[in-house]
């Protein structure tokens, strides 16, 4: 069963209709509803599309959360051959919010790091739902540094709510490893290139996603803080997220227009969540096309990198 948002109730209604019109059908419980069927989902498509080509930024929010969106694993199922996973920070032990190692995509060798949420309740857990840990961006960094010794392009899946909060994390150094992870990825003298899938949420974000292209699917966010968050530090009121989604900036749209991503990857009609294949096989175009400049491009990506992140600073 589709997991339909609060502001979908419309699509949901007609599409249940249609359902039940179907199973009618199938079972011979009913005459001839074809035309009837044919007319519903046209008005369901075209409920769809005028929800989507004016989503607010809060909606926006809903559909980047959505639990049926393709996470890291599914892009790696899709666009790697020969992934072989690493574990391990070689310090504390292995942090599952972050996968990461090593493939060939479309038969050239990079290096892959993304975090995932989980898709059910028990990977949920074993992810611990994106949110990252010390030992996760310390596996990152291990990752980062191997794919510059071996001089293997990099390519980072974002997609967390923020780094972990937890008391343990942070007695083991959270804002260490991030702060040390986002200076590898500025670092890297191997070209890199990062896709927000999902959410990027915060310094949990940027810790792999400061790469030389940065690029968002279209209904994806990107912010220093959960607009839940800036709510209850703003107003004290965790019911004004609508009004800080509105104002932080957030969306893809946004970010383009501020220049601090490169690009956006369109969405089919209702989201991700409905045509995954599309939204993966466009991803893996895009990145293609990246690496094919890459590729012919004479250019220090390490002062590429800087000078990209300077002019942001000195634009803002």
């Amino acid at each position: 069963m589709y997991n339909y948002l609060d502001f979908e109730k419309p699509v949901q209604d007609l599409e249940l209709k249609i359902l039940e019109l179907k199973k009618l059908a199938e079972n011979g419980e009913a005459v001839d509803v074809a035309e009837e069927i044919s007319r519903l989902e046209k008005r369901s498509r075209d409920a769809l599309r005028d929800l989507y080509k004016a989503l607010t930024p809060w909606q926006k929010v809903q559909v980047a959360r959505h639990p049926d969106r393709p996470h890291c694993v599914d892009y790696i199922k899709a666009l790697f051959t020969d992934f072989t996973p690493l574990a391990g920070d070689r310090n504390f032990g292995d942090d599952q919010a972050i996968v990461g190692g090593f493939a060939r995509f479309r038969g050239e060798p990079v290096a892959v790091i993304g975090q995932e949420k989980g898709s059910d309740t028990a990977s949920r857990i074993k992810h611990n739902f994106g949110s990252v840990r010390p030992e996760g961006y310390r596996k990152a960094v291990r990752l980062m540094e191997l794919a510059d010794r071996f001089k293997i392009p990099l390519l980072t899946l974002v997609d967390t709510a923020g780094a972990y909060p937890g008391v343990g994390a942070e007695e083991r150094g959270q804002a260490e490893a991030i702060a040390r992870s986002t200076s590898a990825c500025l670092s890297l003298k191997v070209p890199s290139i990062s896709v927000v899938i999902g959410e990027g949420g915060s310094g949990g974000a940027i810790a792999i996603a400061t790469a030389n292209r940065v690029y968002m699917l279209e209904h994806a966010i990107y912010s220093v803080i959960s607009p839940e968050g800036a709510a209850s530090i703003l107003w004290r009121d965790t019911t004004r997220s609508k009004d800080a989604a509105t104002n932080m900036k957030i969306t893809a749209q946004d970010l383009l227009e501020m220049k601090i991503i490169d690009a956006i990857i369109p969405e089919p009609i209702g989201g991700a969540q409905r045509a995954p294949e599309t939204v993966i096989a466009s991803t893996g175009d895009l990145i293609a096309r990246t690496m094919k400049d890459f590729a012919g491009a004479n250019t220090d990506f390490r002062e590429q990198r800087r000078e990209k992140y300077l002019a942001m600073g000195r634009s803002l």
